[in-house]
């Protein structure tokens, strides 16, 4: 479990999975800068809530609550790229929790988790280069623009250019 001011990440819950589809996955805005199909139905967020569930066992995926609530707000992650290297693997806040100070909260989170990981050196964050949010985010956490690239979207092909940032993680964070 990790935790800010504000928020709880933490290994999720079954009984999350109503909430999380009210609150995030059935939320186009939320899909949209994701590599992830909306959730239409009840059913499907169950079977959803299953197989999160099952991928959280073996990685560093966390479902956010609001810590004055212990309500699912969204989620986060991180993943060992190489021995050095730490990446995000997607943070994502539903509607009506975006533009309170959540995301830069859960970066910073993540951020001091990798940097007590033996042998981490460098963080990589990636965001679309539309995601103007994502893009500001990266930037007042002290984060460095390092390349872009176009990348295909998954769910339809489209062309989008994925902006790629680094953090040295042996330096303090500005942020």
């Amino acid at each position: 479990m990790l935790e800010t001011r504000d928020l709880i990440l933490d290994k999720a819950g079954f009984s999350d999975w109503k909430k999380m589809y009210h609150n995030v996955w059935s939320s186009p805005e939320c899909a949209r800068y994701m590599a992830w199909q909306l959730t239409t139905s009840e059913d499907e967020a169950r079977a959803r809530m299953r197989r999160t569930l099952e991928y959280q066992k073996s990685h560093d995926a966390y479902f956010v609550y609001l810590r004055s609530t212990g309500s699912p707000i969204g989620f986060a992650g991180v993943e060992r790229i190489s021995p050095s290297q730490y990446g995000e693997t997607g943070i994502c806040l539903g509607d009506g929790y975006r533009g309170k100070d959540y995301g830069k909260q859960v970066l910073q989170c993540l951020l001091a988790y990798c940097r007590e990981e033996p042998g981490a050196k460098e963080f990589i964050y990636t965001a679309r280069e539309e995601n103007e949010a994502s893009k500001r985010l990266a930037l007042a956490m002290g984060l460095s623009y390092v390349s872009s690239e176009v990348k295909t979207d998954i769910r339809d092909g489209r062309a989008f250019t994925l902006v790629k940032y680094r953090l040295d993680l042996q330096k303090e964070s500005t942020g």
